[in-house]
């Protein structure tokens, strides 16, 4: 029934079919984001321009990181045969979350190059990018992916031109960072097929105030995110941010921010309550750690990808400053990946 307050589009009805594909620990705020966006859409239309079906590799129920189990209604087999005829779908997602780094489908891959290569756009939400990219469906593409798996994604895919912003498309690829970026990127679908109105019309259902554009930010500003104020210190974080791989001098960085390094010292005294050197050895470390339990990179090739001369300078200092070794961090990552659910979530 169509609500009396929306008119119908006078454009052609379009229809849409969405395959969600699900796998193990995928986060639910991105799915269901993009699911309810296109509910509502529908509501605003009248009719059902937009359908969907949840898939997952055997056909039965995936958990998600936060232990609720959803149903899928088709299998991997399901939807190879689904790819001629009438449940032919226009786009096929991946849905992933945490742990992406341990889902490895060659089945999945094949069939995922088989959607793309019959026209059907492919897409990720959150970390499905991951997924996508070892389908070698990402070499030379630009694409998006949650700013905390970046680093690791960078390092694994090199070939991917991966970039930090809400969502990226490029060509018959559509990929979004996660979080609520998925209710943006589906927002760009339904202003490609009905135009600004309706997508003000979901807004207005969401109480969201504002459309994000695909490259907006995907962090908060440096500003509000370490709570300092002082734009010099903020200039330099940043500078020290963009050169993690090779750590520039104090006095290479004094020398780019216009300051001398007893100024940079004493600002960093006063805002940061430490000293330049032991802030930027901080974001060097968390730079490791992200690729000690995103990837599988030896511990020396991380090493030297975070900046330090050798595995056991870094050990030393990563060691000291998280209470465990590089090897300790990433076993225990392991473990946690393959420990036994309790109702699905990861205990």
């Amino acid at each position: 029934m169509r609500p009396e307050n929306y008119p119908v589009s006078k454009k052609p009805q379009v229809k849409r079919t969405i395959v969600f594909f699900l796998v193990p620990n995928f986060t639910m705020l991105p799915f269901s984001a993009a699911i309810e966006t296109l509910r509502i859409a529908n509501r605003m239309l009248g009719y059902e321009a937009y359908q969907w079906r949840i898939a997952s590799a055997d056909g039965q129920k995936v958990y998600s990181s936060s232990g609720i189990g959803l149903e899928a209604k088709t299998s991997l087999m399901d939807e190879r045969k689904n790819l001629t005829g009438e449940l032919r779908p226009n786009m096929v997602l991946i849905c992933s979350g945490i742990y992406v780094e341990e889902f490895r489908n060659k089945s999945v891959n094949a069939y995922l190059r088989e959607v793309y290569n019959r026209g059907i756009a492919v897409g990720s939400l959150c970390t499905g990018a991951h997924v996508l990219a070892q389908a070698g469906l990402l070499n030379g593409k630009r694409c998006a992916i949650h700013w905390e798996n970046l680093p690791g994604f960078s390092e694994a895919f090199p070939q991917a031109d991966v970039h930090a912003d809400l969502f990226e498309i490029d060509g018959n690829i559509y990929t979004c960072a996660g979080g609520t970026a998925s209710l943006d990127m589906v927002l760009y679908f339904i202003r490609q097929d009905f135009g600004e109105n309706l997508v003000n019309r979901v807004c207005e259902q969401h109480l969201t105030d504002r459309v994000r554009s695909a490259n907006d930010r995907q962090r908060l500003p440096l500003r509000a995110r370490l709570g300092v104020q002082n734009s010099k210190v903020l200039s330099i974080i940043e500078i020290m941010e963009n050169n993690l791989a090779e750590p520039l001098s104090l006095v290479d960085i004094a020398d780019k921010a216009g300051l001398s390094r007893r100024q940079i010292e004493r600002l960093f005294r006063q805002e940061m309550g430490r000293s330049p050197a032991r802030y930027y050895l901080e974001i060097r470390l968390d730079r490791a750690r992200h690729l000690l339990v995103q990837s599988s990179m030896p511990v020396v090739e991380v090493a030297v990808a975070c900046g330090f001369v050798s595995a056991s300078h870094f050990s030393k200092c990563y060691r000291e400053l998280y209470g465990r070794s590089p090897q300790q961090e990433r076993a225990d990552r392991k473990q946690l990946a393959t420990m036994p659910s309790v109702n699905g979530a990861v205990m």
